[in-house]
């Protein structure tokens, strides 16, 4: 066993999948997975094009169903096949696109889909008064609730649109982050990976990246797919760079 393969955990998995298997006509998107996600932990989930990712994720999500395999949350056996039931459980994705409506507000794009209303009517004073304490949570700061959204900075919108997937609604017990830095300038970049350095501390999350930096910064842990197979379980303390790049071209296979 290499000394960067991670050793068998004694605490129960979050999340956990056994035999996943996806596949999209002749295309084996998804080959035997078997993956353990824990409390408290950041795992980023690596891998080149087509490696894989979005199809896993999607299936964690409920944006595709598994064809084989089980799904184990919070020790029992569950089933994923819509994002309803994924949301029911406490699953919550931030996508790259963040899906945010540019020309309103803070609070209504926190709350969309999710508004409180009282007798037809929203009930805007509660919404703001808790879009300050989802922001506060977050640790961010905005000049008014009442901006619109696509004034404010990278970090920010990435701010928002966390608050809308993750506080709004079931609390979480696992996020995916999909490419939270993807577009973004370093100092909005570094704003984005102090909110997950703080999530990380509370929730497990799968952090999908192709930044190999910012995975040895905040990640514990990391799973490496090519093809479609797990080909690396690594604990980033003792993980290379190099050892990651194989791996990810298929040179090296390390589980």
């Amino acid at each position: 066993m290499k000394t960067s393969e991670i050793s068998e955990e004694k605490r129960q998995p979050i999340l956990s999948i056994r035999g996943g298997s996806k596949r999209f006509g002749g295309i084996q998107a998804l080959d035997n997975i078997n993956l353990d996600i824990y409390d408290n932990e950041i795992l980023a989930l690596l891998g080149d094009n087509g490696a894989g990712k979005s199809t896993l994720i999607k299936a964690i999500s409920g944006a595709h169903t598994l064809d084989a395999g089980d799904i184990y949350f919070g020790g029992k056996q569950v089933q994923i096949t819509k994002p309803e039931d994924a949301h029911n459980l406490g699953i919550k994705t931030v996508y790259q696109d963040l899906a945010l409506f540019g020309i309103l507000n803070v609070t209504v794009n926190l709350f969309a889909g999710s508004e409180y209303t009282r007798w037809g009517f929203l009930q805007k004073k509660k919404m703001d008064k808790e879009a300050q304490a989802v922001l506060s949570k977050l640790k961010t700061t905005i000049k008014s609730l009442k901006q619109e959204v696509r004034s404010l900075s990278g970090g920010q919108q990435h701010s928002v649109a966390i608050g809308r997937g993750v506080f709004i609604g079931h609390d979480p017990k696992l996020i995916i982050m999909d490419e939270p830095t993807a577009g973004l300038g370093v100092k909005q970049s570094r704003e984005v990976l102090r909110l997950l350095k703080e999530l990380g501390q509370n929730y497990a999350i799968i952090f999908i990246t192709h930044n190999l930096e910012y995975a040895f910064e905040v990640a514990q842990k990391a799973v490496v797919l090519c093809s479609g197979r797990i080909v690396g379980k690594l604990d980033m303390t003792e993980a290379s760079h190099s050892q990651i790049v194989s791996l990810m071209m298929g040179v090296e296979q390390a589980a």
